[in-house]
């Protein structure tokens, strides 16, 4: 975690004000369809709208409504809240995203800590659990695709912060790299160009992938209907991002690349969390991207 500055301060200012703006320019809206990955689809069809940042708790007449809010370090820490819709009222069921009705992501804001998990409904309550091994200020992000939505492309993500009290090891964000290694051995390196992205363009994102005995993986195992995703938030906002894979199920990897469209609404620094299956297990590697 970095002690901002007043230069630091000056950024976040702007960054809003180029989030807003983003916001404005990608919004063109498409025609209803799908949300789930299809073999059929194209890469042109796979460009990501503009959406929602995680960095307010209500989006779209939509708001998020805390039951039991994070309060302690563990590895089943319960997690329960409300989605609150437009008319007031609780949502209980949300258009298939990733074969999911709704993602939660948690992240420590010092990168250090990122958490995937699925919940599932209770009653009007949708509850899960985080695997917290330290303390710490973190932010929780739901995302959703609602059944009225005009574009399936544009899920609404909501977000709050939380913190875990007690001792806290903080660890710095790692600089901007192209390569990094999984916690079970495996090497994701990006190659893609250009290696520093531009804030507000649309461009692609390439990752290849090595197993533990350096050799390249060329056929992953579907992951949440699809190849693989990438969660990115950026260092200093907290702010989300959420990117999907080019290449539809049953398409060849070429040399074990794995591709995503990226759209970056503010400049700066950048934690990426790409997920991937092989071997009959989920991997994560995080890399971190400097955005200009």
């Amino acid at each position: 975690m970095r002690d901002l500055r007043f230069t630091d301060w000056v950024f976040v200012v702007a960054a809003a004000a180029v989030v807003v703006a983003g916001g404005l320019a990608l919004s063109t809206p498409s025609p209803p369809g799908s949300a789930t990955h299809s073999t059929h689809q194209r890469a042109a069809d796979l460009v990501p709208a503009a959406h929602g940042d995680g960095l307010s708790d209500n989006e779209s007449g939509y708001r998020l409504e805390q039951v039991t809010t994070p309060g302690t370090r563990g590895d089943a820490v319960p997690v329960a809240f409300r989605v609150i819709g437009p008319d007031g009222l609780p949502r209980t069921g949300f258009r298939e995203n990733q074969t999911k009705q709704l993602h939660l992501f948690a992240v420590r804001d010092d990168m250090h800590v990122f958490r995937h998990v699925h919940p599932t409904l209770v009653g009007d309550e949708w509850h899960t659990a985080l695997d917290l091994p330290d303390g710490g200020a973190y932010r929780m992000f739901v995302e959703f695709v609602p059944h009225d939505t005009a574009d399936p492309r544009h899920p609404v993500v909501l977000g709050v912060p939380f913190s875990v009290p007690g001792d806290t090891t903080l660890v710095p964000v790692p600089a901007p790299d192209v390569e990094a290694v999984t916690s079970d051995g495996y090497t994701v390196t990006r190659v893609d160009e250009p290696v520093t992205p531009t804030a507000l363009r649309p461009q692609r994102l390439r990752f290849a992938v090595r197993a533990p005995d350096g050799e390249p993986v060329r056929a992953l195992d579907p992951h949440l209907g699809a190849y693989g995703h990438v969660t990115g938030f950026h260092t200093v906002l907290l702010s989300a991002t959420h990117l999907h894979p080019l290449e539809p199920l049953g398409v060849p990897l070429t040399g074990g690349g794995l591709s995503f469209q990226a759209v970056f609404a503010e400049r700066g620094e950048h934690r990426l969390f790409l997920e991937f299956s092989h071997g009959g297990s989920t991997h994560t590697a995080a890399v971190t991207v400097e955005v200009v």
